[in-house]
């Protein structure tokens, strides 16, 4: 076994991780020693007669699964952001097994019993804290999973756990693989029009790396985002537009009867469980608690939005007849982004592109590390050398206020065909205290940004710095956590939770003095002017109902698809949320329009954001109240900010989410101030 673990890198977990010695053919092997190991520290547990106690029944499986953790991570991750045909075919032989050995843990008898033996014992009773915690939501978590079925159960139990895996890492496949799929290329330099040039610049090297003359444009998102907004030729603009919204709806490609099996599957799981429906079953441990409160949520507010936003849609109307006359046609939804644009301008002279230069991404990076500096204490430095997927990855180690190391974390910033769409934050190594010391955190940030071309840095767009800054907030949480129990550790907390960390972070990149310490001129290391900040801050608010309604539409479908659709009733999961995401949409949405296939969130993991689409809402709800407190003592108030680190982002899953913000605050969330941030109060 020596020699296995000496020549498959997946079997130690090893805080360098050696990216640059992992292959496919290690994925297998390693899969299954990882597996067997694991199996035998689960029945040693299950088989232990002395007496139980914390240490012999909660400890070793809070860090059962611990080795194979890690190595499908690793794996996982390198699929997303490094993927190639070898290794896409490696993973997917693992999973249905790895995914049957994770859901049976609740499943076996014998473990079951020891941990209700072990509950029943005195030291139990006696427990508090985050052990008392560990302890109550782990038995909770057990039945939850099915840990009382009888051996039928169990068994279907499994098998839809293991068909829910393959499923969804078959729609994740398709939405890459279609995505990836298309390509429109300009060849006529008029034709581009409107266009900045960072978009044309970026565009030309995508054709020179494909040896094609002309203009390159994707579906990713920093090329389509550019398109709709800027580009002045309508019909190209609706190519593009119709291109994205029918992603993984055609051939080999087509997510429809995934969609319609995964929901199937997800129904059935609740009933077997006990539960309505699959959205109280994923929200029991959630702080909306049920599918009907979530829901009773994102009515009220809609309520307080819909009247807004009509109006938004009214005056973008009329502003385009003041520009094209009074028979100008309704607006297509591929003219929305453009026109709005256009009115934003128009009201509040002002060009989102206008900041871009403001913000090379070495510099937005080199400040936020600044400002969590003076927030929390805490250092971050880049490491040179260091293994990683791809030459562009960078490395950085955080140290503690007293120079202790607390962690590490990789950052991949640019879009690559190798790579998935989309921003976000793992982590690879949950530390924390134990009886040898603090043991280091290890996690990682992504991003698909717009890249450096031209000879220029990157430049960034304020929505892709507010992206940095939400995803970093993610990994604070991760790398900042003081949780003994690793299941309760860093992010590991409530979903409708999980995004305050993350959300408030956006809150430093809309105060001067937090973007004077990153938004500065690439080329002349100026700040923002401040008529250009006075204007960016005047236009925050544009079309907030349209951006607050868009959001509500996509909870409401996830909602509804996991409360009330049947495929059986409703028909084509595609036209159903279609007519759904109608009454949310400021234009008449085309007949084929099918954004629901290329959903990832809610389809690309067996739970993933499934009947939880609304936590982005609920907790921009928490973060604009929470930020109230910076805003009015400091923004860069080290005690606000120790605060915040000690009573939220140390405290990872190890008390009530509600009891920790309350700790904070010192009172319940006020959702005024959610409203009063958007102009809709």
């Amino acid at each position: 076994m020596q020699s296995d673990s000496l020549s498959n890198p997946l079997l130690t977990v090893t805080f360098r991780v050696p990216f640059d010695q992992i292959a496919a053919a290690h994925v297998q092997p390693a899969a299954t020693q990882l597996l067997n190991e694991a199996r035998a520290r689960l029945n040693a547990i299950a088989r232990d007669q002395e007496e139980r106690n914390f240490d012999n029944t909660m400890h070793p499986l809070d860090w059962l699964t611990e080795p194979l953790d890690y190595a499908m991570g690793v794996v996982r991750h390198l699929e997303a952001v490094a993927t190639y045909p070898e290794l896409r075919a490696a993973f997917n032989a693992v999973q249905p097994e790895v995914s049957a050995f994770y859901s049976s843990i609740p499943l076996q008898e014998p473990l079951w019993k020891a941990m209700k033996a072990y509950a029943a014992t005195p030291e139990a009773a006696s427990l508090a804290g985050e052990r008392r915690r560990f302890l109550t939501k782990t038995m909770d978590s057990f039945r939850r999973h099915g840990a009382e079925l009888d051996p039928e159960g169990k068994k279907r139990l499994e098998a839809i756990d293991v068909e829910l895996t393959k499923l969804t890492t078959k729609f994740a496949e398709n939405v890459l693989d279609s995505t990836n799929a298309f390509e429109l290329v300009i060849t006529e330099e008029k034709q581009l029009a409107g266009l900045p040039p960072t978009a044309i610049a970026t565009a030309r090297a995508s054709a020179a790396r494909k040896n094609q003359e002309g203009w390159r444009f994707t579906l990713q998102g920093p090329d389509y985002v550019a398109l709709m907004t800027y580009l002045d030729d309508a019909s190209i603009r609706r190519r593009e537009y119709e291109a994205y919204a029918v992603r993984a709806t055609e051939g080999a490609l087509d997510n429809r009867g995934l969609i319609v099996r995964i929901l199937e599957l997800r129904r059935e799981k609740a009933a077997l469980l006990g539960f309505a429906n699959f959205a109280d079953l994923v929200l029991e441990d959630r702080m909306a608690r049920t599918g009907a409160r979530a829901m009773t949520f994102l009515e009220d507010l809609k309520a307080k939005t819909e009247r807004r936003f009509r109006e938004e849609n009214a005056e973008l109307l009329e502003f385009r007849r003041t520009l094209e006359g009074p028979s100008a046609p309704e607006l297509a939804p591929w003219d929305v982004a453009y026109y709005a644009e256009k009115q934003r301008g128009a009201l509040y002279d002002f060009d989102e592109e206008a900041l871009r230069p403001y913000f090379p991404v070495e510099r937005v990076v080199a400040g936020m590390f600044d400002l969590v500096n003076r927030l929390y204490g805490i250092r971050v430095t880049e490491e040179a050398g260091v293994p990683a997927w791809d030459p562009e990855v960078r490395y950085y180690n955080v140290h503690d206020e007293t120079g202790a190391f607390i962690g590490g974390f990789y950052a991949d910033w640019f879009p690559r065909e190798n790579k998935r769409g989309g921003a976000w934050m793992d982590s690879l190594i949950t530390g924390g205290p134990t009886t040898d010391g603090f043991q280091p955190h290890l996690g990682l940030i992504c991003g698909n940004l717009t890249p450096p071309v031209g000879g220029k840095p990157a430049l960034l767009t304020h929505r892709e710095v507010e992206t940095i800054f939400h995803e970093f907030g993610h990994l604070l949480h991760h790398l900042l956590s003081r949780v003994e129990i690793r299941s309760l550790a860093g992010t590991s907390v409530a979903w409708d939770f999980v995004e305050l960390p993350s959300q408030i972070m956006e809150n430093w990149c809309w105060e001067r003095q937090a973007l004077d310490l990153y938004a500065r001129h690439w080329e002349t290391g100026e700040p923002v002017p401040e008529e250009l900040f006075a204007k960016m801050k005047r236009a925050r608010t544009f079309r907030a109902a349209n951006a607050q309604m868009r959001q509500l539409g996509f909870s409401f479908i996830d909602l509804l698809l996991h409360v009330q659709y049947s495929a059986a009733r409703d028909g084509d999961p595609i036209a159903y949320t279609r007519n759904v995401l109608q009454e949310y949409s400021p234009a008449p949405l085309p007949p084929q329009h099918a954004m629901i296939a290329a959903f990832t969130h809610l389809f690309a993991a067996p739970v993933g954001y499934g009947a939880g689409y609304y936590s982005y809402k609920w907790a921009e709800v928490l973060d604009a109240d929470a930020f109230t407190r910076f805003r009015d003592n400091g923004i860069f108030s080290p005690e606000i900010g120790g605060e915040f680190r000690a009573k939220i982002l140390s405290k990872g899953d190890s008390e009530d989410p509600a009891e920790l913000y309350r700790s904070f605050m010192g009172r319940e969330p006020d959702p005024r101030a959610l409203l009063e941030r958007s102009g809709l109060a």
